[in-house]
């Protein structure tokens, strides 16, 4: 499975910004999706997660009611919305695929992941 993320940028806080991240390979679209994020400086932290049919998906507290997770296995593409942007969450964002198809927030359960997207939140 290859994943290539876009729809980073830099944006004031208070905005919004939407990633994607299209899969391509087999079975893509049986895969659970998910967002994670690293800091400068930090560890790379989970974000959010869903299954591979889109009936269950988490995320995080720390961007609970700002972030939304969705997909569109048509498209073989995973979404997040992200509004009412800090910049505590300026980081670099990554999409990974997991071959078990229930969403997940363990990084290790991650077997394929995508080149990483910039997203700046200026104060």
């Amino acid at each position: 499975v290859q994943l290539q993320a876009s729809g980073g940028g830099l944006v004031q806080a208070g905005g919004s910004l939407r990633l994607s991240c299209a899969a391509s390979g087999r079975a893509a679209n049986s895969f659970a999706l998910g967002w994670f994020r690293q800091a400068p400086g930090k560890e790379r932290e989970f974000v959010a997660a869903i299954s591979w049919s889109g009936d269950r998906a988490y995320v995080s507290d720390s961007v609970k009611g700002r972030f939304t997770i969705s997909r569109d296995n048509a498209k073989n593409t995973v979404y997040l919305q992200m509004n009412s942007l800090k910049p505590e969450d300026t980081a670099v964002y990554y999409c990974a695929a997991s071959i078990g198809g229930s969403a997940r927030k363990n990084m290790q359960e991650y077997s394929y992941w995508g080149q990483g997207t910039q997203v700046t939140v200026s104060s």
